[in-house]
């Protein structure tokens, strides 16, 4: 077989009749299953007994695979026990998406156990609980990508209890777009509990207030040198930013004016397209991105978002109907 990308859906079935099958021992077929040149691998629209999941995982094992997606799957029943060894395939890169577990917040560490190390990219999104009991969770050595977009209901306390301290040593990119995030204080406030270092992140298509008067000062993380406010309503420069930057994304906001030199930090790339100030209509646009005709930049972007969200909710939709 000389497929790379290999996409299962199950039409949102239930699988457990395939349950008698999850006793046979992958090692008998280790030679077929790693001559499968197949490295990223996409399951989706399905409910799966977690004994036939980890199961599959464990045959895995012995694959190429790097990459592997899990999309619209209602996972159901007990997890199997914690094998003494990691198991299921080496690799880079871990998607989730509206993914449902019996366990509740269990599930990530329950996971991490059968992958072995070396994860460097994890993405989450539409989670049904991000809650994790930090106790059961291992540090991710190798993540340096952490994506926790498109989790509305996350919020800054949930943030909070995601990112557990000492488990992302490695972290460089962290991405809370449509996250549910609602000040800047409060997501300085986790990443400081949690003991992160992002070079980066990405706060952008959050409805951002400002920080309440006598919030406690924080300290962000010295080595964020890159800063996405873009698409975040915001009408002012908010205060409390991180005093020095490489990269601060303001575009596509409401400011009616250009920000004064006291009000932002020391930047040197600043982004501040599509505000009321520099473009008049930019309101406009944002709000009815087709009546012209011709889409502008920031009407894009927000049509891409509305657009990727609907559909996903419609996939949701059909797969477990």
């Amino acid at each position: 077989m000389v497929a790379v990308e290999v996409e299962i859906r199950g039409g949102g079935r239930s699988l457990e009749q395939f349950l008698k099958g999850t006793d046979t021992d992958p090692k008998q077929y280790a030679d077929t299953i790693k001559a499968l040149r197949v490295r990223r691998l996409k399951l989706g629209a399905a409910q799966v007994p977690a004994q036939l999941l980890f199961a599959v995982l464990r045959a895995l094992g012995y694959s190429r695979l790097k990459e592997l997606t899990l999309e619209d799957l209602e996972v159901t029943g007990p997890t199997p026990p914690t094998p003494l060894e990691a198991a299921g395939p080496a690799l880079t890169s871990l998607s989730l998406r509206n993914v449902s577990w019996a366990t509740g917040g269990a599930w990530l560490g329950e996971l991490q156990q059968w992958f072995k190390p070396g994860l460097k990219e994890l993405n989450v999104a539409r989670a049904h609980s991000l809650a994790f009991p930090c106790a059961g969770l291992s540090a991710f050595e190798a993540l340096t990508t952490l994506d926790l977009s498109n989790n509305p209901g996350l919020g800054d306390s949930g943030l909070m209890a995601a990112l557990c301290p000492h488990k992302f040593p490695a972290l460089q990119y962290l991405a809370l777009r449509n996250a549910g995030m609602e000040t800047l204080s409060g997501v300085c406030a986790a990443l400081e509990a949690a003991r992160v270092q992002p070079r980066s992140l990405d706060l952008s298509h959050n409805s951002l207030r400002a920080t309440a008067p006598g919030a406690t000062r924080c300290v962000w993380p010295r080595a964020l040198s890159s800063l996405n406010l873009s698409f975040a309503g915001l009408e002012q420069v908010p205060k409390g930013l991180p005093p020095k930057l490489s990269a601060l994304d303001l575009s596509c906001n409401k400011l009616s004016r250009k920000p004064r030199r006291d009000e932002l930090p020391e930047v040197n790339d600043l982004t501040l397209d599509g505000n009321p100030f520099l473009d008049p209509g930019a309101l406009q646009h944002q709000d009815a991105p087709m009546i012209s005709g011709v889409v502008p930049a920031c009407a894009r972007s927000a049509l891409t978002m509305g657009v990727s969200g609907t559909l996903a909710l419609l996939q949701g939709a059909r797969g477990f109907a």
